[in-house]
């Protein structure tokens, strides 16, 4: 029997990866990564990089993408909390523009597998996270795009937070419950509307 469960989500090319964990007294031990049980899901992606980051809470990243060459992401939460989202940039797919998010946490060793062709970002809700990713392909500096991650059309319904939509993706004005500001980088809050951006 496999160490990873695989399940598809309901937008294709998204699956939610469960590791099995082996616990005692001193602590536990999982398979965060097994290419045999992947494959036997129908999952044949190949890794070339690994990327990790840190970020505070109310820390929004995203919605990110790459144009010309596109990135699968393996995603997991090494330590905190997030809200992981997804959202569907291929003109031809019948769930276009569709979106799919996954709580990511330390406790629940969730990862989420984001085929290319999906726009990605996270909120984090605990005082810090620790955010590990596995792509397959190399980023390419110049080829980043992005898509508004308030855009109404989308209707991402963000965990914990405040605020009203004023026809940007500004951070002004939004907080989560907590009175915790939104923090976003000045790109990101500078995407367009789904409209507007690159299509797969």
């Amino acid at each position: 029997m496999g160490q990873i469960k695989v399940t598809p989500c309901p937008i294709e090319g998204l699956y939610i990866i469960e590791p099995t964990v082996h616990g005692d007294a001193r602590g536990y031990f999982m398979e965060t990564y097994n290419q045999k049980d992947m494959h036997e899901a129908g999952l044949d992606m190949v890794f070339v990089q690994d990327n990790q980051n840190m970020s505070t809470k109310g820390v929004l990243r995203g919605l990110h993408f790459q144009k010309h060459y596109p990135q699968g992401k393996l995603v997991r939460v090494l330590s905190g909390r997030v809200f992981d989202v997804a959202v569907d940039m291929r003109h031809d797919s019948k769930t276009f523009g569709q979106w799919y998010g996954v709580e990511l946490t330390e406790e629940n060793k969730k990862q989420f597998y984001i085929s290319e062709g999906f726009a990605h970002g996270f909120l984090v809700l605990s005082d810090t996270a620790v955010f590990s990713y596995k792509c397959t392909d190399f980023y390419h500096p110049g080829d980043e795009g992005g898509v508004a991650w308030n855009d109404p059309a989308i209707g991402i319904q963000w965990p914990d937070i405040l605020g009203t939509y004023q026809g940007s993706c500004s951070a002004e004005g939004y907080t989560l419950s907590d009175g915790t500001p939104l923090n976003l980088s000045e790109k990101d809050q500078n995407w367009p509307v789904l409209a507007d951006t690159f299509q797969f």
